[in-house]
């Protein structure tokens, strides 16, 4: 059958012709790819970027007033509750006034009786004096009668005094408003005794007015020095997770809190809220603009940090200093925000170099990457301005090795994995 095994013969011939053109097809795709297999890539754009300081905080009211007792005694009568509108001067609690009252009373009768030992002691000097005057009395005698006079006449003074002193503890046992607010804590009910030793206690608290709250935010050292007074904030609470409220700042204190080694200092923002939706001691995860630049370059930060594989052991060496000794990463920062990240994205990831020049690479063939230097400005966290550098709009940089792909030709029916 010699017809038979010549039209075998081609076919094994064919076969193997048509498999060398694939192999070599699949090879040249392969050396063209290989870069891109390799390592993933994103385009330089132009764009906008905003660099920011986030924080947390407490909202507030502006005013808000703890209204105590001066004197000791047992709640008697309760005027004011819990969210009470109260008016200044409007009566909020009294004590029980028994016992002041007889304190009254018995200062009263002090007051009474060291008034008639005045009188008497009076009659006793005019006597003196006049038989001084005709030389009937010694001098003795006159100045004893003298010195008694005054004696009861501050007797009497001082009995006056101990009378206001219980008249004034009288009038404490009614406690009063001292401003127009709501009130928005009360920690004593009726019955209960308050004592007044070494401090007033807070039986009430009082805040101001709740269309105008503030917002005291914790920020940290390492971004202070870019907050500035008028900058807008806007910030977030959990009881209204989609919905953004606008403030400003209001005031940088200096009275720094240390917490763990870690220093912030108190932002004092302002905030309207005329429908009264924020409420004291809610927290407010804060965000403070402290620069926006608008249609410039940008860098994906991802092409920033990317570092090839035996980029040189120096290099490694230097950024794992840098990275030890450093102030900390914003992942890890208490309440850092992209700002403290711009000046540790500068060393921290470039290694040694001038400030401000980082390096990234794109590709400049098959399997060969092409360092560039950049000067960088600011970043918000996914990309960073470039100011200066040999690079443009829409090309490629690396942000990093590309995922190992499973091939799919080996896996068996039903895509299973044994």
């Amino acid at each position: 059958m010699p017809g038979i095994a010549t039209r075998t013969k081609w076919m094994a011939g064919a076969i193997v012709v048509v498999g060398a053109a694939v192999a070599a097809i699949m090879a040249w795709r392969g050396a063209r790819s290989a870069a891109d297999d390799k390592y993933r890539t994103q385009a330089v754009d132009r764009g906008d970027i905003s660099m920011t300081v986030t924080a947390t905080g407490t909202i507030s009211a502006v005013t808000t007033v703890q209204v105590g007792s001066q004197v000791s005694g047992i709640i008697a009568r309760l005027h004011a509750d819990f969210n009470s509108p109260v008016r200044k001067g409007q009566l909020l609690a009294e004590l029980d006034p028994t016992p002041f009252e007889a304190q009254v009373e018995q200062r009263r009768a002090d007051l009474l009786q060291v008034e008639v030992q005045v009188r008497n002691a009076e009659i006793n000097f005019r006597r003196q004096e006049t038989l001084l005057a005709e030389k009937l009395a010694s001098q003795a005698d006159y100045d004893a009668a003298q010195a008694g006079f005054d004696g009861a006449r501050a007797q009497a003074d001082q009995a006056r005094a101990a009378l206001r002193q219980a008249e004034t503890n009288l009038r404490y046992t009614k406690i009063l408003s001292p401003i127009d607010g709501v009130v928005v804590d009360r920690k004593y009910d009726l019955g209960q005794t308050v004592a007044a030793s070494f401090q007033a206690p807070t039986l009430f608290t009082i805040a101001q007015d709740l269309t105008k709250m503030q917002v005291q935010a914790d920020v940290d050292q390492s971004d202070i020095g870019r907050i500035r007074v008028g900058q807008p904030a806007r910030f977030t609470v959990d009881a209204y997770p989609e919905e953004e409220f606008l403030g400003r700042i209001a005031q940088i204190r200096l009275n720094a809190a240390v917490n763990q080694n870690i220093i912030t200092y108190p932002v004092i923002l302002e905030v309207p809220n005329p429908d009264e939706k924020l409420r004291p001691q809610m927290t407010a995860n804060v965000t403070l603009e402290v620069d926006r630049v608008h249609d410039v370059l940008r860098v994906p930060n991802a092409a920033l940090r990317f570092r090839p594989t035996g980029a040189g052991d120096s290099e490694r060496g230097s950024r794992a200093r840098l990275g030890a000794s450093g102030p900390g990463s914003p992942a890890t920062g208490r309440n850092g925000g992209f700002a403290a990240a711009a000046d540790q994205l500068g060393t921290a990831v470039t290694g040694p170099g001038p400030r401000g020049m980082q390096t990234v690479y794109r590709l400049a063939g098959a399997d060969r990457l092409e360092p560039v230097s950049i000067r960088a400005g600011i970043t918000d966290g996914r990309f960073t301005q470039v100011l200066d550098g040999p690079i443009e709009a829409g090309e490629a940089v690396v942000v990093g090795q590309a995922t190992a792909k499973v091939d799919t030709a080996t896996r068996p029916p039903g895509g299973r994995m044994f």
